[in-house]
């Protein structure tokens, strides 16, 4: 069988509507289908692919790891991927002496950061300190305490009595500013949001803010003002607030250099990896944490309080440092940054379209946002499901994107990510933008 379809097949799919090409083998920036389609990876899956399909290197790590340890208790025993991988993190974090805890997905991750820092105020004697501000738009994950920090509406609606009481400010989305300001002059008013909220909330309950550094899908690469993670990380200090980076997406160089910090000089107290840890072949996240966060525990003779089954997975390990080796041994962050340029440019030319309101990012981190009225920045109601069908059209045409919906209002807005691995050739970026265009025209003739 091409193609499979929930309830026919044994999977049970998210989608349980629709039915997926079966893909055989990924080759670069490419996937190809049972059939012989070949697709244009433009997304990367979700931000994850940055090294491309089909790299031996990576699979012959991951392959000599199983053969000779699959897996190893991390309660029981170290291992030198874990080893080595923590220190190759930790020589490009922005603090020192920085200590990594290896996980299997972002949620986890995300899970593990604030539970961490909850314990670091706990035992410091400050136990009042539990409340987590973040962003709205936001995406965080989608276990239940990263859901109940993220700002989707149409996520949490279900769970909405399972999920933890959060605070939310708005993000700094500067194509939706809530104060009709340009980045220039608005003293990012944004920031200074999360001082308010502190001291609404008490400031003596707050025990860490987290944000994407660079937005994510749920701004479409919204990338903020300079000042913007200065004024925060000021604001965190001023009221004993820590301050984790969400870097799942955003980092192992996606936005041009190993960490979206790295752009701001931002220096956080927990740094949360995922995704392009491991470029997707295998399921890997990070929590880097400053070791001063772990002093407290250590001295009441305490272990953090948090372990998973694949906790330290030494193929994960093993393929995370095929994978940075990868990087590096390719040039292939400075690669990101050029062909970043490139496509962003190229994407830019698409801004005449009276449906495309913005083109934002950086690196290969790029968001198109679509919108009814160009001029008062109007979405499409939501019933149209517009992103929905913009993803189908690429499909078919053999372009794979990354949608997004409900950013402009919590419920009505449609983007489209682009993401492609870094090793995309200067081509097949023009093929971006054809078949980007081509769908729509096609959208167009449906939606007028």
């Amino acid at each position: 069988m091409s193609e499979y379809r929930y309830p026919e097949g044994a999977v049970l799919y998210r989608n349980l509507q629709r039915s997926f090409p079966l893909i055989r083998f990924g080759r670069g920036s490419y996937l190809y289908d049972i059939k012989g389609k070949k697709y244009l990876d433009g997304s990367g899956g979700a931000a994850v692919v940055n090294i491309g399909h089909g790299v031996r290197e990576v699979a012959a790590a991951l392959s000599r790891q199983a053969r000779d340890a699959a897996y190893l208790s991390g309660v029981q025993f170290t291992h030198e991927p874990v080893e080595k991988l923590a220190a190759r993190v930790s020589s490009f974090l922005p603090f020192p002496d920085g200590k990594v805890f290896f996980l299997t997905s972002g949620s986890e991750a995300i899970e593990a950061s604030i539970k961490l820092a909850r314990q670091y105020w706990v035992e410091s004697g400050r136990p009042e300190k539990y409340r987590v501000i973040s962003l709205r738009p936001s995406y965080h994950g989608n276990t239940l305490a990263a859901l109940s920090l993220s700002a989707r509406k149409h996520y949490q609606e279900a769970f909405r009595p399972l999920l933890l009481k959060s605070a939310r400010i708005p993000a700094p989305y500067c194509y939706r500013c809530l104060w009709d300001l340009a980045p220039s002059d608005c003293g990012v008013k944004c920031a200074h949001e999360l001082e308010k909220t502190i001291e609404r909330i008490g400031r003596g309950k707050v025990s860490a803010f987290i944000g994407e550094v660079i937005g994510g899908s749920s701004t479409g690469a919204s990338v903020p003002p300079d000042a913007y993670w200065r004024t925060i990380r000021r604001i965190c200090d001023r009221n004993e607030v820590l301050l984790i980076a969400d870097e799942v997406m955003t980092g192992i160089g996606r936005t041009g250099k190993w960490l979206a910090c790295h752009h701001f000089g931002l220096v956080p107290d927990i740094i949360v990896l995922g995704k392009g840890l491991t470029s997707g072949y295998f399921p890997l996240s990070a929590v880097a944490a400053k070791k001063g966060l772990l002093d407290p525990i250590q001295k009441k003779g305490k272990n953090f309080l948090h372990a998973q089954t694949f906790a330290h997975h030494p193929v994960g390990c093993a393929t995370g440092l095929a994978t940075l080796d990868y990087l590096d041994d390719h040039d292939l962050i400075s690669r990101c940054t050029q062909a970043g340029k490139r496509l962003k440019r190229k994407l830019e030319g698409l801004l005449d379209h009276p449906h495309v309101g913005d083109v934002r990012g950086k690196g290969l981190l790029i968001g198109v946002e679509f919108v009814r009225d160009k001029k008062k920045r109007t979405p499409f109601p939501r019933e149209k499901k517009y992103v929905e069908a913009f993803i189908a059209k690429a499909l078919d045409s053999g372009l794979v994107l990354w949608p997004n919906i409900g950013h402009a209002d919590g419920t009505n807005g449609d983007l489209v990510m682009v993401a492609p691995p870094f090793v995309i050739q200067e081509d097949e970026i023009s093929l971006i933008r054809e078949k980007v265009e081509y769908t729509l025209a096609d959208m167009e003739r449906m939606f007028g």
